[in-house]
This record gives C-alpha cells, sequence and structure tokens, in this order.
C-alpha cells in the first residue's frame, strides 16, 4: 500500500501499540506526526521511524488538554499544511469499584483521556480531513462489548462510548468523504496494559496463562494492530465507514477472562 505524500496524526505515540502505528507508517512513506507525554520515549520512536523512512514530528503533548490538544493540530498543520488520517490511541486504564471513594475520581480522568480528548482533537482535525477526504481511527479495545473484570466499569464504559462515537459521526462525515472507523484489540502486550492494573498487572506469568485460553494460544502484538490500523485507513477500505474492527485471538468467541 503506498501512503506517500500523505500524512497522518497519532495520538498515544510514545509507546506500544501507538509507536508500532507511527513506525509502520513511516515505513510506508507517510509523513508522521506523533503525539505523546513521555519525551524520552518520543525520541526513541521518532528515531525507529527514521531508520524506517520518514522523520516524525514529535509533539510532547497531553491530549486530555484543550490547550495541548490545539497545539498538536496547529503544530501537524504548520509543519505538513494538511492531516489525511487522524488515529486516536491515546488511552488509560484503572480499577476502582462503583462503591469505591474514588470511583468518580477514577471515572473522571479515564473518560477525560479516552473519551473526551478523542473527541475534542476529532473536532479540531475534521476540518482538515474533509479538505483530503481523509479518515479517522479510533483505538478502542474489546472493552467495548465486554466486561473484562471486576472494576474495570470507567475502562469498559469508555471504550463503549468511543465505539458509538466513532459511529455517529461516521455517519455525519459520510457525506464530506471522510471515513470514521474503530480497531479494537483484545490482549496485547503492551506497557499501557502492564500499567492498567488488570490482571495483577499482567505479569509474566498471567501472559502465559493468558496464552492457553485463549482460542488461537497467543496474545497479540502491537505490529498487527499496526498493519490492520494501516489496512483501515489506506484506499483499499474506501467502502468501509462506522465498522469495528476486531484483532482479540478469539477472546470474545472464548468468554470472560476471570
Amino acid at each position: 500500500m503506498s501512503c506517500n505524500d500523505k500524512v497522518i496524526l497519532v495520538t498515544g505515540g510514545s509507546s506500544g501499540i501507538g509507536a508500532a502505528i507511527a513506525i509502520k507508517f513511516a515505513a510506508h512513506g507517510t509523513k508522521v506526526a506523533i503525539v505523546g507525554r513521555n519525551e524520552t520515549k518520543l525520541k526513541n520512536v521518532s528515531e525507529e521511524c527514521e531508520r524506517s523512512g520518514s522523520k516524525p514530528l514529535v509533539i510532547i503533548a497531553d491530549v486530555a488538554k484543550e490547550v495541548d490538544a490545539n497545539r498538536a493540530v496547529r503544530d501537524t498543520i504548520a509543519h505538513f499544511g494538511k492531516i489525511n488520517v487522524l488515529v486516536n490511541n491515546a488511552g488509560i486504564g484503572g480499577n476502582s469499584s462503583i462503591m469505591a471513594n474514588d470511583t468518580m475520581t477514577v471515572f473522571d480522568r479515564i473518560m477525560s483521556v479516552n473519551l473526551r480528548a478523542a473527541v475534542y482533537i476529532t473536532h479540531l482535525t475534521v476540518p482538515y480531513l474533509i479538505e483530503t477526504k481523509g479518515n479517522i481511527i479510533n483505538v478502542s479495545s474489546i472493552a467495548a462489548t465486554c466486561v473484562l473484570s471486576k472494576g474495570d466499569y470507567a475502562y469498559c464504559t469508555s471504550k463503549a462510548a468511543l465505539d458509538h462515537f466513532s459511529r455517529c459521526i461516521a455517519l455525519e462525515l459520510a457525506p464530506k468523504g471522510v471515513r470514521v472507523n474503530t480497531v479494537n484489540p483484545g490482549p496485547v502486550k503492551t506497557d499501557f496494559v502492564e500499567n492498567m492494573g488488570t490482571l495483577n498487572a499482567y505479569s509474566d506469568d498471567v501472559w502465559e496463562k493468558l496464552k492457553t485460553i485463549m482460542p488461537l494460544k497467543r496474545i497479540g502484538n502491537s505490529e498487527e494492530i499496526a498493519d490492520l490500523v494501516i489496512f483501515v485507513a489506506s484506499d483499499n477500505a474506501g467502502s468501509v465507514t462506522g465498522s469495528s474492527f476486531f484483532s482479540d485471538n478469539g477472546s470474545l468467541v472464548r468468554g470472560a477472562f476471570e
């Protein structure tokens, strides 16, 4: 697939799935803007992108803050002149009981990043995406359709809302030539998942156990999620909008994790 002369903006691009997406697109000749909060990790991703074929624009920003989100979009346009693809990948996890004293603090923090930030940066980029007849890919989760474990209600709710937001704006933007889809990974071994606190922080023993209960007897990796994002963003998926693409090694057909 040729992505030459296209510009992609990736949030949450400092590690894991976001980093893999940036590196894969760079290897396909795409001009990449990567947004993240960790300067050191962004530098590492930038170097890998450059080795793969394209020096990215690095933007240190927290997209949950409106001023940072505005700057990320403004800097991308100033540097590249356009945006063809927006990948809303920034996300956080967290665990809390609906009965806990901190439940609303956890809920608000997760929703601000996983949902509100994606809505706001989409709002900011839509005029440019209409100009390029571009598309939006929101990185969601199988948590949009199932309950991962007790205490994950805020994370699961945020991803279910992100999926439905995507379908709503897919309908609105279709007449403008802009496609909107989600990619919904199952378990993928990244530092994001290890920081989420679910399933005992996903220690090595737990990852091995997860392999045994997956119908395909394997765990996903960031690179294959990036490959799926590239397909959905490409002209090969030109008729696809308002859809969700699951890559979960059979997690959903198996059932619950616990």
